[in-house]
């Protein structure tokens, strides 16, 4: 399910502006609220905005030091089940102003990075290699995600917008990724996905006339993919046994399968 991509561009823009608007909700927080609680188990504010940080760090090395990066690679390789919590607890653990100040740089400079980079470069990263907007659009994911998790702690509404379509389009093209990492066999035919954005537009992927199909809010596919929400929550309809099971495993995200969130009214 491989779709093109053109100028990466307005994804960094856009990535840009997702950091910008979660920069404004954490910015003035006082110490009690940068200890809260989210979703993730163990991680405060805090952890949110280190893991944050510490994620641009690795990918402004993969971007323009790429030795350093395979030296962090290494360090991985040592504690594969720990390293990304490990760099959450350090960045956590510096006092708020010097965090909040690293992830501003840090995102400020990857930004740079990446607009900078020939379009058609590619990158070492912890799984197959990315691509600029590859690299981009992996990022606003990460920041909007757990932007989301920070605005859970904070009691917060955030409102959606169309810097949604680089997670939807995400979410489509990891499709094989979520079937694979499940140890599932990939459906070898493409799916019908259609999307109401939040300004009201249509996103589509895929052939009119396939057989299984996907069709909700943008927004609700998103919640999906980054496993912010469980399917039984989101208005996120399927017509076909494989797209059927797809809403049960997606996950737009590298790694392991993800243990994703419990219904609101129970357990998975």
């Amino acid at each position: 399910m491989l779709l093109p991509m053109s100028d990466p561009t307005p994804v960094i823009d856009d990535l840009r502006e997702e950091g910008a608007e979660l920069d404004r909700l954490v910015a003035e927080l006082g110490a009690e609220q940068w200890a809260l609680a989210t979703p993730a188990p163990r991680w405060t504010v805090a952890h949110q905005i280190a893991h944050l940080a510490w994620t641009d760090h690795s990918s402004l090395l993969a971007v323009t030091d790429q030795d350093a990066f395979a030296r962090e690679v290494e360090k991985a390789l040592t504690a594969p089940g720990d390293f990304v919590d490990n760099g959450a607890e350090d960045g956590a653990a510096k006092p708020t102003a010097q965090l909040l100040a690293d992830w501003r740089a840090g995102r400020d400079a990857l930004a740079q990075a990446l607009y900078a980079a020939p379009m058609r470069a590619r990158f070492p990263w912890y799984g197959p290699p990315m691509s600029v907007a590859s690299m981009a659009t992996a990022r606003l994911m990460e920041t909007w995600a757990h932007g989301l998790d920070i605005a859970d702690a904070l009691g917060v509404t955030r409102t959606p917008t169309d810097r949604l379509r680089h997670i939807a389009r995400l979410g489509v093209r990891t499709r094989d990724f979520s079937f694979g990492v499940h140890g599932l066999p990939v459906p070898f035919e493409e799916f019908r996905v259609e999307l109401t954005a939040p300004s009201g537009e249509l996103w589509t992927y895929g052939p009119e006339d396939a057989d299984d199909r996907v069709t909700g809010p943008a927004l609700d596919f998103c919640l999906l993919v980054t496993q912010r929400a469980h399917r039984d929550d989101l208005a996120i309809e399927t017509v076909g046994p494989d797209a059927d099971r797809w809403l049960d495993i997606a996950q737009a995200f590298a790694g392991p399968p993800g243990s994703g969130r419990a219904p609101k009214g129970g357990t998975p």
